[in-house]
């Protein structure tokens, strides 16, 4: 049994090493879980975030890795158990020179640009707190973002806040910083969740993935697999089951 599954560059979710080897925390659960359920070939597409629900919904893959899952997502595919929790946060130039540590803070600046990934929810949360669309900068890919921010294009790249944490890592803290702010979701919940997403009517593949899930999310195989790639409790304990 073969399954196909999508991803994009976004440490530490998924991303493929120098030698193509494609890792990350969602790459890591979505291949533990698929191997557990009997799916002896994990096949992995490197796409752009805007392709993944036209992708899994024309069937040109089996299943996407986790994303967001909000009301207007779930009208086009079939979401898995969520996964992971994890709220938003600033990747800014080393020092923070705009003092940016909220959507809230960056709209007060009408000198200050934010950069977007293109269909990401942090869109959404930057208009709903103000921000304008004449200070907003969309790209089809993060490494476009992040060139963009250290270059003074941008002022600020909008993601998560985990996920910044590492980018400021890998980019080195005397270039870029991440800052954590708290943020609220399209439906007004602080920790807003993320989910393996399917085509619709793909029954068995979903309905296998989250019997799978639910022994696995929280287990002590889990949380080891998942604190490589910094997820911490604070990120997996709000979806964990019982």
């Amino acid at each position: 049994m073969k399954v196909k599954i999508a991803y994009i560059e976004e440490p530490p979710f998924g991303w493929a090493d120098v030698d193509h080897t494609v890792t990350g925390a969602d790459i890591e659960l979505a291949e533990t879980v698929l191997r557990a359920i009997g799916v002896t070939r994990v096949e992995h597409h490197l796409t752009t975030f805007a392709e993944l629900l036209p992708g899994v919904e024309n069937g040109r893959w089996d299943m996407n890795v986790p994303l967001f899952v909000t009301p207007q997502r779930m009208t086009r595919v079939d979401f898995s158990l969520p996964v992971w929790a994890i709220s938003d946060g600033f990747l800014v130039r080393a020092g923070n020179p705009m003092a940016l540590n909220s959507y809230e803070s960056l709209a007060q600046r009408d000198d200050a640009r934010l950069g977007i990934i293109a269909g990401q929810v942090q869109h959404h949360a930057a208009q709903k707190a103000g921000v304008s669309d004449d200070q907003i900068v969309l790209f089809d890919q993060q490494a476009e973002a992040i060139d963009a921010l250290l270059t003074g294009k941008i002022d600020a790249y909008a993601s998560t806040a985990l996920g910044n944490r590492i980018l400021a890592d890998r980019i080195g803290h005397e270039l870029a910083a991440a800052v954590s702010h708290p943020t609220v979701n399209v439906e007004g919940d602080s920790s807003p969740t993320g989910a393996f997403s399917f085509k619709q009517g793909s029954h068995e593949l979903k309905d296998a993935v989250n019997r799978q899930l639910r022994m696995y999310l929280g287990s002590a195989d889990h949380r080891r697999r998942m604190s490589r790639f910094g997820l911490t409790e604070n990120e997996i304990d709000p979806v964990v089951i019982g």
